[in-house]
């Protein structure tokens, strides 16, 4: 049984930071691009970063104030969170997919989400 389980959301105010991490079980790790989307209330979900082995992407909005890794060896991925605004509040997933260079459109495996909230 897959499962991949997001912790580290909360409350913080604008300006501040949060490190949310994904612990995966249930499938080999290192095979798979891991993955951060977030949905904020009324829009859809969309990309935030990705990390496959050898190659890590992110989306352009973010102006280079988010920070993905992962740790094999603990079947981990994170996603630091600097510099943050208040539309930055959202609901954080990770995912699991095949490649990172088309996880934007291609998901395997969802956890099932961690609210961050941003106050001005």
């Amino acid at each position: 049984q897959v499962q991949l389980v997001e912790s580290g959301g909360g409350l913080v105010q604008a300006g501040g930071s949060l490190r949310l991490s994904c612990a995966v079980s249930g499938l080999t790790f290192s095979t798979y691009a891991m993955g951060w989307f977030r949905q904020a209330p009324g829009k859809e979900r969309e990309f935030v970063a990705a990390m496959g082995w050898h190659s890590i992407y992110y989306a352009d909005s973010l102006q280079g104030r988010f920070t993905i890794s992962r740790d094999n060896a603990k079947n981990t991925v994170s996603l630091q969170m600097n510099s943050l605004k208040p539309e930055d509040t959202a609901i954080y997933y990770c995912a699991a997919a095949e490649s990172a260079a088309t996880i934007k459109t291609s998901q395997k495996y969802w956890g099932q989400g961690t609210q961050v909230t941003v106050s001005s």
